[in-house]
């Protein structure tokens, strides 16, 4: 578990799976996503099985529930997809809409960012993002990720092709923000 002033990292129990379908299901939270809206019931507690008695620090995916310290209220999650031998790591971040605007994603991809470059010890992190989601660019870049490379055109994503943004950020950089 990882916390932060305002929220608690934690791995998804069966109980949040209700609430993870209800955020995935909005249209707008899915727009830019790997999945289609509606998000079933079924495919929620399919996440939250796949993801049950997952080791944060193993190569692969594992999802962080964002949990609201104050009032426990699930508010999104945080996805690292660790590689490269655990020297590296992906991540992605989802909001459940009323809790965006907050500063709630800023909080916990930076705990999430700060805890596996100066914490573990990975050499990199990086993100890929659609590059029409302007809010979670800047959220990359007022974090201190940089922008690597846009390529044009190269996702086929739910009937269009669309342009891939890619930002990282380094170990060494991160210790001087």
């Amino acid at each position: 578990m990882l916390l932060t002033e305002r929220l608690s990292l934690r791995p998804f129990r069966v109980a949040d799976a209700p609430v993870l379908s209800a955020y995935r299901s909005d249209p707008e939270v899915a727009r830019y996503q790997g999945w289609d809206a509606p998000f079933p019931m079924e495919a929620a507690l399919r996440v939250v099985a796949g993801l049950e008695g997952r080791d944060p620090r193993a190569e692969g995916w594992f999802q962080y529930a964002l949990e609201l310290t104050d009032g426990g209220a699930l508010i999104g999650d945080v996805g690292v997809n660790r590689h490269d031998e655990g020297r590296q790591a992906e991540i992605g971040f989802t909001l459940a809409p009323a809790y965006q605007g907050r500063g709630y994603a800023a909080e916990a991809v930076g705990r999430v960012v700060g805890h596996l470059l100066a914490e573990e010890g990975l050499h990199r992190v990086h993100a890929s993002v659609d590059a029409r989601n302007e809010r979670s660019a800047r959220l990359l870049e007022r974090l201190g990720f940089r922008r690597e490379g846009l390529e044009v055109q190269s996702q086929w994503w739910k009937g269009e092709w669309t342009d891939d943004a890619r930002y990282a950020v380094l170990a060494s950089e991160w210790s001087r923000s």
